[in-house]
């Protein structure tokens, strides 16, 4: 079979929210009044740390698919204001995130256990705070959450073969910035990190060989699989990944933006910066290179994304071994299309009506997990009890 990314088709039910006129969908998203609707309708699960477990109205899969969000809409009600990565959360918070985390995935892995039958993912994408909310593509939620998502690996099979040119591809390594220009000291300043359950792992055993994707990222193997997920170490290196990210996304760019800038301030690896940053001469001519091009270029600058903007992702492999891997974030793109699988989602009550009740099953299994763990509480909603 011809491995390529796949284009499947999602039907959902339409959701029957009035935008008020004069105002941009993506604006109203990232109200509080959306919210509201969005755990009064799909709420599954909420607790004291304000994260809240929902269905995805407007899912990637109908065969598994849910988020949480850390809910600060009522709290902080300017948008650019809220916490758009783990690295912003309270540490009380982090800790039932993570715990959150690890029981939806161990969820998902007992659930589909077979590497063959179902592609398994958890990521979460940075909702970079940079983004004018007017651009268009900005995601429709500015506020952290994480994606747990199972697609059924036979309608992957028998799904097209997305156009590779589809520019929200793009971000799978083969045409991102870091990759094209410097993607040996982006995988030597990976590499100089710490990590004892974490091992970088090659390209080619990261692959979804019916996908072909991701192309060309730093990825790691978790050692002792789903288990390792219950340990406190796992977590601490899987935001050490992300530290990294930031520190390299931080230097690079403010090397674009200043010529011989020193290592930024708060970096979490100042000395990996200065040694092995600012002393290659492929990272200082890549960041002259974009430099000079935002010179001339206004639309090139205008596109720029001066803070960090990632997706960091944990997904199960073709041998069954669950991988970490992290991505410049592009406006636009999907998390599921790091792993080449486009979605195309398409109003269908009739046909997501036939899903809903499979799927709506599990994801009351995985919310009794998580009140059983006290992570929280359930709720009510026209669809289910609490």
């Amino acid at each position: 079979m011809q491995s390529g990314p796949r284009e499947i088709v999602t039907p959902f039910r339409p959701i029957p929210l009035d935008i008020p006129e004069g105002m941009a969908n993506n604006e109203f998203f990232n109200s509080t009044e959306n919210l509201n609707d969005l755990s009064n309708n799909n709420g599954l699960l909420k607790n004291p740390e304000d994260l809240l477990l929902y269905r995805k109205a407007l899912g990637h899969s109908n065969e598994f698919d849910t988020s949480i969000i850390y809910n600060t809409s009522n709290s902080i009600l300017d948008p650019l204001g809220r916490p758009v990565r783990r690295t912003q959360v309270p540490e009380q918070t982090k800790k039932s995130w993570n715990r959150m985390n690890q029981i939806i995935i161990e969820y998902m892995i007992e659930k589909y256990p077979d590497p063959d039958e179902a592609l398994v993912l958890a990521g979460e994408a940075s909702l970079d705070a940079t983004w004018p909310l007017t651009s268009p593509g900005v995601p429709s939620i500015r506020m952290l959450h994480n994606h747990f998502i199972t697609f059924d690996k036979q309608q992957l099979r028998d799904a097209d073969l997305a156009d590779v040119n589809n520019p929200n591809l793009t971000d799978g390594g083969q045409h991102s910035l870091f990759q094209s220009y410097m993607g040996d000291v982006y995988q030597d300043f990976f590499a100089a990190l710490d990590f004892n359950i974490l091992m970088q792992t090659s390209k080619d055993s990261s692959k979804i060989k019916l996908t072909g994707y991701p192309q060309g990222l730093p990825s790691w193997k978790v050692r002792g699989g789903v288990d390792a997920l219950k340990e406190v170490d796992f977590w601490v290196e899987y935001d050490q990944i992300l530290k990294g990210f930031i520190d390299f996304y931080r230097a690079f760019f403010t090397q674009v933006s200043t010529r011989n800038a020193p290592v930024p301030e708060g970096s979490y690896f100042p000395a990996h910066i200065e040694s092995i940053l600012l002393f290659n001469n492929c990272f200082m001519s890549s960041a002259k290179k974009v430099r000079d091009h935002c010179i001339t270029d206004a639309k090139y600058a205008n596109a720029i994304r001066w803070q960090p903007a990632f997706k960091q992702l944990i997904y199960r492999n073709d041998e069954g071994d669950l991988i970490v891997t992290i991505s410049q974030n592009s406006i636009g793109n999907a998390i599921t299309e790091l792993l080449g699988v486009v979605v195309k989602r398409i109003p269908d009550a009739e046909a997501y009506e036939k899903a809903e009740p499979a799927l709506v099953e599990k994801l009351l299994e995985v919310r009794d997990r998580l009140i059983k763990a006290d992570l929280g509480q359930g709720i009510e909603t026209p669809y289910w009890s609490a």
